[in-house]
């Protein structure tokens, strides 16, 4: 479940909403965080008792962390975080070659986005910490080594 594709698709969308979502990728801005814990929720109840599923780009604020962490809990599922850490650097030089090979347009707002990680999701990520429910994976690997560890942490 990946809350990029999410908010791309809305974004594509004509409508008061994909215009308003559009303009805050765009700029590189994040979403209000009920807006994104409601794409969260909704698709979290779909998730079947039996079933796993990985959360892509969700919890990026704190009022995020902390309510992924009440409602899985409220559920008594077990859950983990995983923060795959990179460089300023090494994010730039990934948005541009994605910039190449997707064409995507709203990779241009690199810094904006940056000054959004830092203040807003690194609170969120001290939050999982805290809570003892965050694994940090080094991403400054190649994409194997990355899903190799990813794969070694969860026991897949």
């Amino acid at each position: 479940m990946s809350s990029g594709s999410q908010f791309r698709a809305i974004a594509a969308e004509d409508s008061t909403v994909g215009r308003r979502v559009k303009a805050e990728i765009d700029v590189g801005t994040l979403s209000p965080h009920w807006f994104a814990m409601y794409l969260y929720l909704k698709a979290l109840f779909t998730v079947r008792d039996d079933e796993s599923v990985i959360f892509d780009g969700f919890n990026r604020k704190a009022q995020e962390a902390e309510l992924v962490i009440d409602s899985l809990k409220w559920l008594g599922r077990p859950f983990t975080i995983l923060n795959v850490r990179i460089s300023d650097e090494e994010v730039k030089k990934r948005l541009a070659k994605r910039k190449e090979i997707e064409g995507r347009t709203d990779d241009s707002a690199v810094e904006e986005r940056l000054k959004e990680y830092r203040e807003y999701t690194e609170p969120a990520i001290e939050i999982f910490h805290k809570a003892g429910t965050l694994i940090e994976i080094n991403g400054e690997q190649t994409p194997e080594e990355i899903a190799a560890d990813i794969r070694k942490v969860l026991e897949l």
